[in-house]
């Protein structure tokens, strides 16, 4: 899953940012909610995309950030060039490594402060370079300036009773830990994954892996999106299963908000837990005397159509989830649903590779076969989508699309080969082409042949 990654260095920061300010896209909020909330996220520190130390945002830049994904979605949070690129001042080596061991020495002293300093202590023309410059240099060499911290330390954070606004608004993601079977004299673990809808309670996905990976959330994303449609938000834990490059730049090109909880703070993952404390007791804790996956699998099933999807819920009045979540779902299906070519592009992973003489190449730890032999010795991507098990790549080089299948040696053995294509039939002047004659005829003085 490592390797589903942006396309580019521009994509990569637009993803970054719409993790930052995608949450309060979908949010309905008045002018001064706005401000007060990209207020508090101008006071949180963030690692763009290989830089190697945090930083902060202003808010002005939370807020252009804010109205451009909303307008364009992941397309307008992509970095424009500069307009003075390829015209930066150079600087003197001793000029840059003074400045670097200053910020080194004083990481929360403002650029403006050392500028002015070295300008009174004749270290530095005022000319040569603005603070705007030297900020820059900072944010290149990964020296941005790290506020001091305040003196004081806030009490207890306070804490309320909150819900999702409506059905599809917001979704919960989390892996139970269940118990160990024992399957062919080999003991493997049960890990429960599952998506569940905040405001009515209702479970859009919950199924068993062996595994806690990456590829397991989004085999369950795509088949919980495939089923209900693309919920606005998805609110998941740090773990490695959800905070992979793979997860966040697929929700960023379907522009599905992605939040990830505080972390050391489980509290905050509380209704989901609850929600595991029901499931262990109702079902895990009499399901460890199961043979296989599949078994445990169909008691998931039984747990929720026979008793958590029908039982009445406190915190929704004395409805069950069926009835908060399906009337409202039925009703405003097509808001929500997904296009399948959508839905597998922003899934798609492209990889560069080079086909090979025998016009081969390896992807995905086998080895596949081309039949245009004009691909050889050339870079292609190579592309599949992480829905496909087994994968099912295919090939795309210069706008178009050719078919990848496994390699059979045996029945290439007796395939025939295609005919490489005739050379076409040159002229007479192309055939007397010799640089060597031609230089000697010059140095001589000679006329060139064909010339008398």
């Amino acid at each position: 899953m490592k390797d589903l990654k942006p396309a580019s260095k521009r994509e990569a920061t637009a993803v970054f940012r719409a993790e930052i300010v995608g949450a309060l896209a979908r949010q309905e909020l008045s002018h001064g909610e706005l401000k007060a909330c990209l207020r508090t996220l101008s006071h949180r520190r963030y690692r763009p995309p290989g830089a190697a130390s945090t930083r902060t945002f202003a808010v002005s830049t939370l807020e252009r950030w804010y109205y451009a994904y909303k307008k364009d979605g992941l397309d307008g949070l992509l970095p424009k060039a500069r307009s003075d690129r390829g015209h930066g001042q150079k600087l003197d080596p001793e000029l840059v490594a003074l400045l670097l061991d200053i910020r080194r020495e004083h990481p929360s002293t403002p650029a403006s402060v050392i500028r002015d300093t070295l300008i009174k202590a004749g270290r530095l023309d005022e000319k040569a370079m603005s603070v705007a410059t030297l900020n820059r240099l900072y944010a290149a060499k990964g020296l941005a300036r790290r506020p001091k911290k305040g003196g004081h330390t806030v009490g207890g954070r306070q804490r309320l009773r909150w819900q999702a606004p409506h059905p599809m608004a917001l979704w919960h993601g989390d892996v139970c830990h269940a118990f160990k079977v024992e399957i062919d004299g080999i003991t493997r673990p049960i890990k429960v994954h599952g998506l569940w809808d905040d405001a009515s309670r209702f479970v859009v996905a919950l199924h068993a892996f062996h595994t806690e990976k990456e590829a397991d959330m989004i085999a369950l994303l795509g088949q919980a999106i495939r089923r209900f449609g693309m919920p606005q938000t998805l609110y998941l834990d740090n773990g490695s299963t959800y905070s992979g490059e793979a997860l966040a730049t697929s929700c960023a090109r379907l522009e599905l908000g992605l939040l990830h909880a505080k972390p050391y703070d489980p509290q905050a993952r509380g209704k989901m837990e609850r929600f595991w404390r029901t499931l262990r007791e109702r079902c895990l804790d009499f399901s460890d005397g199961v043979a296989s996956l599949h078994d445990v699998n169909v008691r998931l099933n039984a747990f929720l159509d026979d008793f958590y999807h029908d039982r009445a819920h406190a915190s929704l009045m004395g409805k069950s989830p069926r009835q908060a979540f399906m009337p409202f779902w039925r009703a405003h299906l097509e808001d929500y649903h997904v296009d399948e070519a959508r839905l597998r592009a922003a899934f798609t992973l492209r990889k560069k590779r080079r086909v090979k003489t025998d016009s081969t190449l390896s992807h995905t730890g086998k080895v596949w076969q081309v039949d245009q032999s004009f691909l050889c010795k050339k870079y292609v991507t190579v592309c599949h989508c992480l829905f496909d098990a087994p994968p099912k790549p295919w090939v795309e080089h210069h706008g178009q699309v050719y078919a990848l299948h496994p390699v059979d040696p045996v029945k290439n053995s007796g395939a025939r080969r295609k005919e490489a294509p005739q050379a076409a039939e040159t002229s007479q002047q192309a055939k007397d082409f010799n640089p060597a004659q031609t230089m000697l005829d010059h140095l001589l003085g000679r006329t060139p042949q064909g010339k008398e």
